[in-house]
């Protein structure tokens, strides 16, 4: 952030707090010319108001409030990246962007986030290893770490933890994140795919093709991809909308049934990742979408990772 936006939160946040001291102090002050507890010159609906003075212990509190405010602006970070404080004290490492880059300065660093990972890492990492290692040293496969309750239990806390803000505590996701409790898969349900998944992340990306297609096209194609899912349609559209379907086949296959190679969606269930609207396929077919999940080996390691993609693969075996 630029010196200038600091200066202006530094010297805002300054106003804020001597104002308030300026006020108490103005509004604590007996300038009306009339003695504590005597009757004040006027009067509202026949109230007399008493020249009172604030409650001292209010007062003390305010005073108190004040104090603690000046000292935790001076001695903890500022909100920008321009001073950590008289203390040197971050809630995380800055420009952090890996786990090996984390590690290499958990010795040294100040970060609380760091610290608090390295205790947990030291109370559970074992714990993580028992679960996901067999007693050779090898990983145990992930379709038999799903049939250990209590490593389901710690891959759904680190998915909680970890996976929940995109795809819900449930882990159905909603509008743009896969359901994960089904048994649709853009990359393939398989135990090692849903690994990969996790570990490398992926990105999917469906052309526009408003220009390609025109208006009148984009209608077709939506009325032959609804009647692929079984809808009710313009039989003409959908049957022009076939003929144009062969561009859409590279990744969704003749049959309309998709490509995991590709994140390439099944068009023939009910299954909608953006909703199953006409407007929404039409908007997917006009406009494209763009998905991003991250890679999630750098953050989690891959002991946390077996153990998340043996809950997630658990969800699926369920139905």
């Amino acid at each position: 952030m630029s010196i200038f936006w600091t200066l202006w939160i530094t010297v805002i946040t300054l106003i804020v707090i001597i104002g308030c001291a300026v006020l108490l102090k103005l509004t604590n002050k007996n300038d009306t010319g009339v003695k504590e507890g005597e009757p004040m010159p006027h009067s509202f609906d026949g109230i007399q108001e008493l020249n009172n003075p604030l409650p001292k212990w209010w007062v003390g509190l305010f005073w108190f409030s004040i104090t603690i405010a000046l000292i935790y602006s001076f001695a903890f970070p500022s909100y920008t990246a321009n001073w950590n404080g008289l203390l040197n004290w971050t809630s995380a490492d800055k420009n952090i962007k890996s786990q090996a880059e984390s590690d290499q300065l958990a010795e040294t660093s100040n970060s609380q986030y760091q610290r608090e990972m390295n205790a947990a890492e030291a109370k559970y990492g074992e714990i993580f290893k028992q679960l996901a290692y067999q007693p050779s040293g090898e990983y145990k496969d992930i379709d038999v770490i799903a049939k250990d309750p209590e490593a389901v239990k710690v891959g759904q806390r680190l998915f909680l933890q970890n996976c929940a803000q995109c795809h819900g505590s449930d882990a159905r996701g909603s509008k743009g994140f896969p359901n994960l409790a089904d048994n649709d898969w853009l990359y393939g349900g398989e135990p090692l795919a849903i690994k990969e998944t996790i570990m490398k992340g992926r990105v999917g990306a469906m052309p526009a093709w408003k220009d390609i297609l025109g208006e009148q096209g984009v209608t077709e194609v939506t009325s032959y991809v609804l009647q692929l899912s079984g809808r009710r349609v313009n039989a003409l559209e959908a049957q022009a909308g076939e003929e144009r379907f062969v561009m859409c086949a590279a990744c969704h296959g003749a049959d309309g049934k998709g490509l995991t190679e590709f994140g390439a969606p099944n068009l023939t269930d009910k299954i909608w990742l953006y909703g199953g609207s006409r407007k929404a396929v039409e908007d997917t077919i006009n406009n494209g979408r763009n998905g991003v999940m991250p890679a999630w080996s750098d953050v989690l390691g891959e002991d946390k990772i077996q153990l998340i993609s043996a809950y997630v693969y658990s969800l699926s075996q369920e139905k």
